[in-house]
């Protein structure tokens, strides 16, 4: 086996995506199929709910599960060129043996393994939270409804999910495989480099450094700006639903909104720090001091992890008016949603302490790490 076991279980970030999403579509696909079994009897005001409740359990499926699953596949498709980027020598060296491109890209399947632990144990807590999640949901006036077992959920949200991911990888590293194999041998890749200017003011060497750094490294400065996204719309959904929802049902998505959030910028943080083991450690052998490296190194990541968080408060903004402001315009006991600046400023100082805390830690970190145990790693 080309990849290891161990290889896919550490993707744990994608699990984690994997458990919020099937956990939520859990519970709210099962109520819309056991609450169609009472649809004949509802009539007059009631009907309002009702159907409020059911277009609530299928647009935030459709919410929740679709920009999860983008946030899965963004993660995969990442981690996959990360791993071929990271062990290109080994590659090279299979290809040059006569392993064919397909055959090496065969073995990414067990990448699929972490959305099968998070889907399983997702599916497994939603079924476990259902009950309480039918009393929530329920409208006075109407029959209880009676939770049912549908086999079927089980194939789309986990099964399925397993098999989808797995095949990602796998056409993914396929594609990420064809280089030319004495290039991945001696570590040549073909991303542009970045070049000085060759007239006017000459930059420092350390303004350099930090622009080669974004340059040379495209993917890891898209997903810190991703994973702030993330964070910014994630917990800023979770507090405003708070509001918006009941207190049990707000908690659960503030909840989710956190770890996920948490995860996918510590991910992000810990990828940024260790794709930047070799430009530490030349920087270190010239003398430059720890916050001159930290400058130079991470916070040219700044600027997009601002972009990140903005454009995740702009998402959930928006998301949200559509939810409620449109889709439950006509129900009368749910409240007009505006922006919450005061949340906004919580999670932007939330999110202002945990960037600057989890960079300046991991560039500490790595700091100590003796020069030539880092570059024995490259």
């Amino acid at each position: 086996m080309v990849i290891g076991l161990k290889d896919g279980a550490k993707l744990f970030g994608i699990s984690v995506v994997c458990f919020c999403a099937v956990f939520v579509c859990t519970f709210f696909l099962n109520y819309y199929i056991d609450a169609r079994a009472i649809d004949g009897v509802v009539s007059g005001e009631l009907r309002v709910l009702y159907d409020a409740n059911m277009t609530s359990a299928k647009f935030t499926c459709a919410i929740t599960g679709g920009v999860l699953c983008l946030i899965a596949v963004v993660m995969t498709v990442f981690y996959v060129k990360l791993f071929i980027d990271g062990n290109a020598k080994r590659f090279g060296i299979l290809k040059a043996m006569g392993y064919s491109d397909t055959k090496i890209a065969l073995s990414f399947w067990v990448f699929g393994l972490s959305t099968f632990i998070g889907a399983a144990i997702g599916y497994g807590a939603g079924h476990a939270v259902m009950p309480l999640i039918y009393r929530e949901m329920t409208v006075d006036g109407l029959p209880a409804i009676a939770i049912g077992y549908h086999a079927e959920l089980l194939v789309a949200l986990v099964i399925a999910p397993t098999v989808a991911f797995s095949a990602l990888a796998c056409l993914y590293a396929r594609l990420a495989l064809r280089r030319n194999a004495v290039a991945m041998i001696k570590g040549v890749r073909s991303a542009a480099k970045y070049k000085r200017r060759s007239s006017g003011k000459q930059r420092g060497f350390l303004v350099d450094m930090s622009l080669s750094v974004l340059v040379g490294k495209k993917s890891v400065t898209f997903f810190v700006a991703f994973a702030c996204f993330c964070y910014s719309a994630m917990v800023q959904m979770g507090l405003v639903m708070s509001d918006l929802s009941s207190i049990i049902m707000g908690v659960m998505i503030l909840v989710i909104g956190v770890v996920l959030g948490v995860t996918a910028l510590f991910m992000a943080i810990t990828t940024a720090i260790n794709a930047n083991k070799s430009n530490i450690a030349v920087m270190k052998a010239f003398g430059y001091s720890a916050k001159e490296r930290s400058l130079a190194l991470l916070v040219g990541y700044v600027p997009f992890a601002l972009f990140g968080f903005a454009l995740g408060t702009v998402y959930q903004h928006v998301l949200l008016t559509v939810m409620v402001n449109v889709v439950f315009g006509d129900v009368a006991t749910v409240a007009a949603y505006r922006f919450g600046a005061g949340y906004f400023f919580i999670t932007l100082g939330s999110f202002v302490v945990l960037y600057a805390g989890a960079m300046a830690a991991y560039a500490v970190r790595i700091s100590r790490v003796p020069i030539k145990e880092i570059m024995a790693s490259e």
